[in-house]
């Protein structure tokens, strides 16, 4: 057998691929994300990894999922067929997902990191997720309005033509709309204000498990990785006018 494939380094959470399955540090959290994955087995949910037990050095053991993710996902939703076909998967989630759990009226357990690195790609198609660590019960609409940050994208012309793989600064309102449709919302009326209020809520978040020891959030606010997203929001707030209508 040959040697692990390092699928990621970071000193708080190495993960190592073993053949056809992947090899994940556990989290307190873990054995809730566990259940989570059964139910989208026993639901015949393919795009989520197959949960296969606990490892002899105590890591969670999942099935690998073939294909392109991380940082190659961003050229993928720059084209509209890779856009659409996301927004597409996460309603698909989101009805696998419907019924599973404690979770309130109109809640759902919502993957809370939906965005293109965390979804394996083969071309334009995103035929897994990854990453289930932030799933938590809220309304669907905060997955939609999170990808939505970061897909249509709610960054300015020169983080999109520098990081975000675009040719050409994006046509914000048309993407927001195609997204929108494809996940079958038949209306976009909000859509900006749920974008600011996830980006705020999601801010809140990794500042309270910073401020709870938890890794990364306690390395990123340390480094100061933290430190732009109130500007952000400040920069979502003042140029709601490329989304809206």
């Amino acid at each position: 057998m040959g040697e692990d494939e390092v699928l990621q380094d970071d000193p708080h959470r190495r993960v190592v691929r073993v053949g056809d399955t992947v090899h994940r540090p556990l989290h307190p959290w873990s054995s809730t994300i566990h259940e989570l994955l059964r139910h989208l087995e026993a639901v015949g949910f393919a795009h989520s990894p197959r949960f296969l037990g606990i490892d002899d050095e105590g890591r969670e053991i999942l099935t690998y999922l073939d294909g392109e993710s991380g940082p190659d996902g961003w050229a993928k939703v720059v084209d509209e067929d890779g856009l659409v076909a996301m927004a597409q998967l996460l309603r698909d989630y989101h009805e696998a997902v419907r019924g599973f759990g404690d979770v309130g009226d109109g809640e759902v357990i919502c993957h809370g990191d939906f965005g293109p690195w965390n979804l394996v790609w083969r071309g334009t198609e995103p035929v897994g997720i990854l990453d289930w660590d932030y799933a938590w019960a809220h309304r669907p609409m905060h997955d939609v309005a999170y990808a939505l940050e970061y897909v249509a994208p709610f960054r300015d012309d020169a983080e999109c033509l520098r990081w975000l793989r675009y040719p050409e600064p994006p046509d914000r309102r048309r993407r927001l709309e195609l997204f929108a449709s494809a996940y079958g919302l038949t209306s976009t009326d909000g859509l900006v204000d749920e974008v600011i209020e996830q980006q705020r809520l999601v801010l809140a978040r990794t500042l309270r498990l910073a401020a709870e020891g938890h890794e990364p959030q306690r390395t990123w606010q340390a480094e100061g990785l933290l430190d732009d997203h109130p500007k952000r929001i400040e920069w979502s707030e003042q140029n709601r006018h490329l989304f809206d209508l």
